[in-house]
């Protein structure tokens, strides 16, 4: 529908518009709209939500199609402003349920001051901001500091860890079960593939386990969670400086659940089991340097001062640091990343939150089973490469 108006100013005045004119829309008593021109106005009436868009013949000649689409689409946002607003409300409702309301810096500096405890300064900085800090995270800290000695010492000096702790209070149980489960678990599996050639065959058993260590110290702090406490801030404002802030921004694991100012998308998570992939491969080849070098020195000083028929070549150093970064990369990158998920499930269960020994045995178990099937399947590996 088109008015032709030669006037400067024109007011024009709509009688009632049917429903007939479609099945969604509610009765309409009265339109009524001004609009300045200087020649045609067209007018387009959408049916289903009686929106009236006026365009200018200035307009219309510089890309009014673009500026209706826009008007169209303004108006639809607007709309969807509201359900935004309901979702945007539901997730602060669930954030404070289940970390705290958010605290100003004042009161932070007023609790803090109460237990005679200093915060660190990204904590305090992260008070000041218009955000402010989950009480949570602050109440959290407040408690680790009571602490034995190793632990108030790692969380004060080390915010690494701290952080991890802070998301995680199971964080240094979880790396206790996995060096411990992972000591015995590499013994009893290597004995098993080794059979009678274990004694001769210890020093790779001995370089295995000291590796083995390490690696279960990185597996579980790079894929556990963190507290995101402050702006993160690139070093460098270069290529490498988005890098930095585009991997900051990944989740700590594929199936890390969402917290308080961080959010997840699909292509992020994907690109989490690469990135992190990366990482266990680089931690991978560096241990297993180390590791093998240093079984490789003990091998060699032991057959310099006593050669038995039973002894076996000495495993190249190179080509078994390679071995152990594949193997972190694809193996156990995909392993950990599962068992992250299922505890991480386990532990947001009605179940566990009642009883918290159920997530504690769940992770004994499930860490069990994974280090049975891993160190196997390891040895497997570097019998089928040729590197022992």
């Amino acid at each position: 529908m088109s008015i032709l108006s030669s006037s400067s100013t024109t007011t024009f005045h709509l009688p009632p518009i049917s429903n007939n004119i479609s099945s969604a829309t509610n009765p309409c008593t009265f339109l009524s709209f001004t609009t300045t021109s200087a020649a045609v106005v067209p007018i387009k009436i959408h049916h289903t939500s009686f929106r009236l868009n006026c365009i200018t013949s200035d307009s219309s000649s510089t890309g009014g199609g673009n500026n209706d689409d826009n008007a169209g689409n303004g108006n639809g946002n607007g709309g969807g402003g509201d359900d935004d607003g309901g979702e945007e409300e539901e997730n602060e409702d669930w954030e404070e349920k289940e970390f705290g309301p958010i605290m100003k810096y004042e009161q932070v500096l007023k609790e803090a001051e109460n237990r005679g405890i200093q915060l660190p300064n990204d904590m305090l900085e992260a008070a000041k901001s218009s955000s402010g800090i989950r009480e949570m995270f602050v109440m959290r800290y407040f408690e680790l500091q009571g602490a034995a000695w190793p632990l108030a010492f790692l969380i004060n000096h080390f915010a690494m860890f701290r952080n991890r702790m802070l998301a995680d209070p199971s964080f240094l149980f979880k790396i206790g079960t996995e060096v411990v489960i992972d000591s015995c678990c590499a013994t009893f599996a290597e004995a098993q593939k080794r059979g009678d050639k274990f004694w001769s065959e210890f020093e790779l058993f001995l370089a295995d386990l000291l590796v083995g260590v390490v690696v279960d110290i990185a597996l579980v702090g790079l894929l556990a969670p963190y507290a995101r406490i402050g702006k993160q801030q690139s070093v460098s404002r270069g290529f490498f400086g988005k890098i930095q802030h585009a991997c900051a921004a990944l989740p700590s694991s594929v199936f890390e659940a969402e917290r308080p100012g961080c959010s997840f998308s699909a292509n992020q998570r994907i690109a989490a089991y690469f990135y992190k992939g990366v990482l266990y491969g680089s931690v991978g080849f560096g241990c297993g340097l180390i590791g093998q070098g240093i079984a490789n020195m003990i091998m060699t000083a032991k057959r310099n001062i006593k050669k038995s028929d039973d002894d076996i070549p000495v495993p190249p150093l190179f080509e078994s640091a390679a071995l152990w970064g594949v193997f972190l990369a694809v193996s156990s990158n995909t392993r950990y990343q599962i068992i992250n998920g299922l505890e991480s499930l386990v532990e947001k269960s009605p179940l566990a939150k009642k009883l918290p020994p159920v997530a504690m045995a769940f992770t004994i178990g499930v860490r069990f089973a994974n280090n049975i099937y891993g160190g196997m399947q390891f040895i497997d590996w570097a019998k089928m490469s040729g590197v022992q």
